[in-house]
């Protein structure tokens, strides 16, 4: 995967995660399909929060000269919460922070991305395979969530509800 091809897919994880998820209410946000599946919300909350770590861990290594970072907590922060503010106010969050972490990208030259930072659980990476960690990582949790809300229940349809008589009936 080049440089422009992490950039493009990073860049496209908010607009995907929104294009799937604008349209769910509270109740299917908090439904879960099983016990050891997530739930969409706990999903949503799990990009949003992890965004600004990734961010965070780029800047520190670009602008900071960082040379070790512990890549999977940023990447892989809990699963654990449900989104616990509006779903609206949480994407347009998720946007403006990979916006800007997209255009920290765009100035790269390929010193930064072959720039190498030591994780201590994964070892020496290069800042390109950072960004193709967190691009899997994302685009993986975009098919869940794809999945799950393909898999919503409907509804019940309790039928048509019909007038009443001139005696109640």
């Amino acid at each position: 995967m080049s440089t422009a091809d992490v950039v493009l897919l990073l860049s496209s994880v908010p607009e995907r995660t929104s294009d799937l998820v604008y349209w769910l209410d509270e109740a299917r946000l908090r439904y879960r399909h099983g016990p050891a599946f997530p739930t969409l919300g706990s999903l949503i909350a799990h990009l949003v929060d992890s965004a600004p770590k990734v961010d965070g861990l780029l800047r520190h290594a670009h602008l900071d000269g960082q040379t070790t970072a512990d890549v999977r907590a940023a990447i892989d922060p809990s699963h654990d919460q449900d989104l616990t503010r509006p779903l609206q106010e949480a994407l347009e969050d998720f946007s403006r922070v990979r916006r800007r972490t997209v255009d920290l990208l765009h100035g790269w030259g390929k010193a930064e991305w072959d720039r190498t930072i030591s994780d201590p659980r994964g070892g020496e990476m290069t800042l390109l395979d950072v960004c193709r960690l967190v691009a899997k990582h994302e685009m993986g949790h975009v098919a869940q969530i794809r999945n799950l809300s393909a898999l919503l229940p409907e509804p019940q349809d309790l039928g048509r509800v019909g007038q009443a008589g001139a005696n109640g009936k």
